[in-house]
């Protein structure tokens, strides 16, 4: 089982804590990860995009000559695709681009990147963060005494509304429940700061 050190809000090291092998000791999969990244962000496309047809753009309502007798190919409308200003044939509509993988491959990409994160030296185990006040300084000062890098997720066991308000306003920091570990999150940001209560919430959903 991978050991790491557990660390108070001041910086200094309170004890250890031994992580499951089952989700933060395994060699992650990056097939599994890529596949996993991929899928979260295209459900995180808007998919708005669109454009008329020739039934829905403006004008046209007439032929615009006769049939016969002009020497040009006979037309119906000026809205119909060949001409400029008119309708686009196969043009793209709004739709959805989210899809999902089955559970165990998600499963695994996460206790994947959870498990990159503890090879990389990248996670920390924080024994509690409970500010005295919802203060942007008190956290930005708890991430110094820390050495996080400027991109760090937080993740807490249970939401602490304080620490949830204080995380709001600081660039490239993220705080999250644990229930909410994804793997783009934690990819992502360069350091990932984990409570007691979040391993061990962690442990016992994704332990299994």
């Amino acid at each position: 089982m991978p050991k790491l050190t557990v660390v108070d809000v001041q910086g200094k090291e309170v004890g250890e804590i031994e992580l499951a092998d089952a989700v933060f000791g395994i060699t992650p999969n990056q097939h599994v990860l890529h596949d996993a990244v991929v899928m979260q962000q295209a459900s995180q496309r808007r998919g708005t995009h669109a454009v008329k047809g020739r039934s829905e753009v403006r004008g046209g309502g007439r032929k615009p000559y006769k049939q016969k007798g002009t020497g040009n190919a006979r037309q119906g409308s000026i809205r119909s695709p060949q001409w400029v200003g008119g309708g686009t044939v196969f043009g793209p509509v709004p739709r959805s681009y989210a899809y999902k993988l089955p559970k165990k491959v998600r499963r695994l990409a996460i206790k994947s990147a959870l498990s990159s994160k503890v090879l990389d030296n990248e996670l920390v185990v924080l024994d509690s963060l409970v500010l005295e006040a919802a203060k942007t300084r008190e956290l930005v000062q708890v991430l110094k005494n820390l050495g996080m890098a400027k991109k760090t997720l937080i993740v807490l066991g249970e939401l602490e509304e304080k620490a949830a308000l204080a995380a709001r306003n600081i660039p490239d920091v993220k705080l999250i429940v644990a229930d909410g570990v994804n793997v783009l999150d934690v990819l992502y940001h360069d350091k990932v700061i984990f409570t007691r209560g979040a391993v061990n919430r962690v442990e016992e959903v994704f332990g299994q």
